[in-house]
């Protein structure tokens, strides 16, 4: 038994203590998950599909029991081994609780509860507390979706704007560039994957693999070949042009796609010179689109410039909206994009008469990583708990901070039935309020995965909502 792979070590050290902190006679917990807020008012759910698989998939063994009581022991803090020696001999080690949730791909406004935890066997009631760690890490798969999702509408509104196609065009306008930027495997294919729910364009490798490993989807998203500075620089500044020739022979089929970044010396001379002037004929005689990638510099001059200049070597096309699609040529940007660079870029090029088409983003930082639970103000809290027989309400309200007030009650999130407006309701006794409909599913319950749904279901879910 390796230690990450124990479900009981899948916690914050002061859980351990937990079980003791109730009041007497407690005998059952419910919990809830929300965004608060944050950068965005809606969020898109993915990812606790696969998180329950990846930890809750297999049942907890008295060999876990050990482990954790003695690391426990070692690192100061009280086990509840007689619990946990409970569970696996009662209940054959699978936990005893319900886990509720909208939907996958659903795209929901802030504060409003996502997910519900609550316990399922009065001798356990500690467990939903327990999971909190592991459950909340939902967040990450969550707010990389959202961030995804709201630079789709950005990239949206401008192809709708300037393009004869902006559905047919929209899928590969952003592509994820985050992999090594990011602090694990683990983090790489599932905010990996939380992209995809929104485009098809990917060079993160393990998201391709999350999805057809946890969502039944054989390939996600796709890629092309490209050049990175070393395959380019490693022929010298002196025969620049001949690493281009090489791109060209290598890939430049009819109707492929080839990526070369063309900033390792200076970017507008390679446009002007080697693309433009020495290598033009060899660009249209290939029958490929070359993508020219800048890599330095302020994102939205550098791609507005490179676009002019690529328009006096290779010349355009105008389209039914009055813009220009230029001829053989386009450029995608990966240096610097995050939401705001990207409507300001599109904005820029917009003004210059030049369509939407023309450009594609690389993002990476700004979409797997330079983001943390408070950029949508993720939090799991209690909210209801039966002791003595009675269910009471459980609630913080802190005077210090009224934006961390949270929810009362066993909650429910229901759908009005006729403007499909979406709240979050204490349902105490199981009754819906009139003219609503449930609008969560029960995904996890004592051990079983109750609901396994396919990636392109979750695609086409998040694909319903538009702003």
């Amino acid at each position: 038994m390796h230690y990450l792979d124990n479900l009981l070590l899948n916690t914050d050290s002061y859980k351990a203590s937990h079980w003791l902190q109730y009041p007497p006679g407690t005998d059952a917990t419910f919990f809830y998950v929300e965004s608060r807020g944050g950068l965005h008012d809606r969020t898109v759910f993915f990812g606790l599909q696969s998180i329950l698989k990846d930890a809750l998939a297999r049942p907890v063994t008295h060999a876990d029991i050990d482990e954790a009581r003695d690391l426990f022991a070692a690192h100061g803090e009280p086990f509840n081994e007689a619990g946990w020696r409970d569970i696996v001999d009662r209940l054959g080690g699978h936990l005893p609780v319900r886990i509720r949730a909208v939907p996958e791909g659903s795209v929901v406004p802030t504060h409003q509860a996502l997910m519900t935890i609550e316990s399922t066997d009065p001798q356990a009631y500690w467990v939903p507390s327990y999971l909190e760690t592991l459950l909340l890490r939902v967040w990450y798969p969550v707010t990389v979706a959202t961030i995804s999702w709201h630079a789709k509408q950005t990239i949206r509104r401008f192809l709708e704007l300037t393009s004869d196609d902006p559905e047919g065009q929209l899928p590969f306008k952003l592509h994820d560039f985050g992999a090594r930027g990011v602090s694990s495997l683990q983090s790489a294919a599932l905010g990996g994957a939380a992209h995809l729910v929104n485009f098809l364009g990917t060079d993160t490798v393990s998201a391709l693999c999350l999805a057809r490993a946890h969502y039944h989807e054989p390939m996600a998203g796709y890629s092309i070949p490209a050049a990175e500075h070393s395959t380019i620089t490693s022929w010298g500044r002196e025969r620049e042009v001949d690493a281009y020739r090489n791109m060209l022979k290598q890939f430049g089929k009819p109707g492929a796609i080839v990526a070369v970044v063309s900033d390792s010396y200076d970017i507008y001379h390679a446009i002007r010179e080697h693309w433009g002037t020495t290598l033009r004929e060899e660009v249209i005689a290939s029958g490929a689109t070359l993508v020219i990638r800048p890599d330095s510099g302020d994102p939205v001059e550098v791609v507005a410039d490179s676009l002019v200049l690529l328009d006096e070597a290779f010349g355009h096309t105008v389209n039914g909206k009055g813009y220009r699609v230029l001829n053989h040529v386009r450029v995608i940007q990966g240096d610097g994009i995050n939401p705001d660079t990207i409507r300001a870029i599109l904005q820029r090029i917009t003004d210059a008469g030049y369509a939407a088409n023309n450009v594609a983003f690389g993002m990476g930082g700004a979409l797997l990583q330079r983001l943390d639970r408070d950029t949508q103000k993720f939090a799991l809290k209690c909210s209801a708990a039966r002791v003595n027989g009675e269910w009471i309400d459980v609630y913080k309200d802190p005077v210090t901070d009224s934006g961390k007030q949270s929810k009362r009650g066993r909650l429910q999130l229901v759908r009005n039935v006729e403007d499909g407006r979406l709240n979050t309701v204490p349902v105490n006794d199981g009754t819906l309020p009139t003219g609503t409909e449930d609008a969560m599913v029960t995904v996890w319950e004592n051990g079983e995965l109750r609901v396994d749904e396919a990636f392109a279901m979750i695609r086409t879910r998040a694909e319903r909502t538009r702003v």
